[in-house]
């Protein structure tokens, strides 16, 4: 490859991986220097700061003030199975999937809870026509497919009166997008997705209609207790104020924190959306620009603004799944862009997070080393 030459510059922060995402701009370990260390999450000062978090989660998100919000378990997996196996059988049930975890979805109502399942799956690349759902019965669904890059363009789609729940997994979605909060029952999100948190805790968010439910409705299986919204038939209001079902790292949280204070200075939501949508708009021009690579998404108002899924599509390119992990291979041997290859059920390609922590410069400087490694494995066949 005599002609080819690498790029001049290197991203200044190569982290593309969409989960665990990209730490906030300038970040340290001395940020988290306030975190209680050593005392209970239950002491004055532990409930203090899981009070702060959800209230600066509500002020962000512009979260209605009759809306409850609570941090749980097991990040997002925990929040969505928390909604699934609490709300679910009250009615029919309609499942959207449009990639992976939304397939997950599936499996757990139809194969765990043996829900007789109304399954709508479209294929990676595009998502389920809304005109089509029955918002009687209660519907699960992902806004944002973290492994398709499709997401849902707004909440037109749904009826402001239905009579089922709407339970939405916002995990890449929370912080990048507008959430219409109207439309949606149950919310649920990650702290490893927008905002580069860490891992291992989850949000819940409930309308008023989804305590409801979970104050009339008892299912007819037995709840684990890390599942157990309510108590003697009454929501248990202390999840909702700090009062966490298990114990949280309280280091976790004081990340959390600094995140969400990281996003207050950048403009809040207005800028945290901002930001990401001026991330992906870079790798779309770039796409329109090169004829060998494509937005895996088919329809330009599904395309994700966070997990930006794209694949190859040169007619040279003779094993496409080995050609896409040997591109992101070669990105990451030079130090450009890390965890960038596509989710193993996606279709082969690259994924970039371009989520609000990342920098548009960062993205800028990433996609000469995608030429590059294209057209260094273009030569190499």
């Amino acid at each position: 490859m005599p002609d080819l030459q690498t790029p001049a510059a290197r991203p200044a922060n190569p982290r593309f991986s969409s989960g665990p995402c990209a730490k906030i701009p300038g970040f340290s370990l001395s940020m988290l220097s306030d975190a209680p260390l050593g005392r209970s999450h239950r002491a004055a000062i532990g409930k203090a700061k899981l009070a702060e978090a959800i209230d600066l989660t509500r002020q962000i998100l512009g979260v209605p003030a009759d809306y409850r919000i609570g941090i749980v378990p097991a990040s997002d997996t925990g929040a969505v199975e928390m909604a699934m196996w609490s709300l679910l059988g009250a009615r029919s049930v309609e499942m959207l999937a449009w990639e992976s975890f939304g397939e997950g979805w599936v499996s757990d109502v139809v194969k765990q809870l043996k829900l007789d399942a109304k399954v709508k799956i479209a294929p990676y690349g595009q998502i389920v026509d809304f005109a089509t759902v029955d918002f009687d019965s209660d519907v699960v669904f992902t806004w944002n497919g973290t492994t398709s890059g499709c997401r849902l363009p707004n909440g037109d789609g749904i009826p402001a009166t239905r009579a089922g729940l709407t339970i939405c997994d916002a995990t890449s979605a929370a912080f990048a997008m507008d959430l219409p909060w109207d439309k949606l029952d149950v919310t649920t999100f990650s702290w490893q997705k927008v905002l580069g948190g860490e891992g291992a805790h989850g949000m819940l968010i409930l309308s008023p209609r989804a305590v409801e439910r979970l104050e009339s409705y008892t299912p007819s299986w037995p709840l684990p207790k890390i599942f157990r919204l309510t108590a003697k038939g009454k929501l248990i209001e202390g999840i909702f104020s700090g009062e966490t079902i298990n114990t949280p790292s309280m280091l976790a949280v004081e990340d959390y924190l600094v995140a969400l204070k990281w996003a207050q200075s950048v403009g809040g939501l207005a800028g945290l959306i901002a930001r990401a949508s001026a991330n992906a708009r870079t790798v779309w021009d770039f796409c329109a620009a090169n004829p060998w690579i494509a937005n895996l998404a088919e329809v330009p108002a599904t395309a994700s603004t966070t997990s930006v899924c794209l694949k190859f599509t040169d007619p040279r390119i003779k094993d496409g799944a080995a050609f896409a992990k040997a591109v992101a291979k070669r990105i990451e041997k030079a130090g450009a862009g890390f965890d960038m290859g596509a989710y193993r059920d996606a279709p082969p390609g690259l994924r970039i997070w371009c989520g609000s922590t990342v920098e548009t410069s960062d993205v800028q400087a990433l996609l000469p080393w995608i030429d590059y490694a294209f057209q260094a494995e273009i030569a190499a066949q």
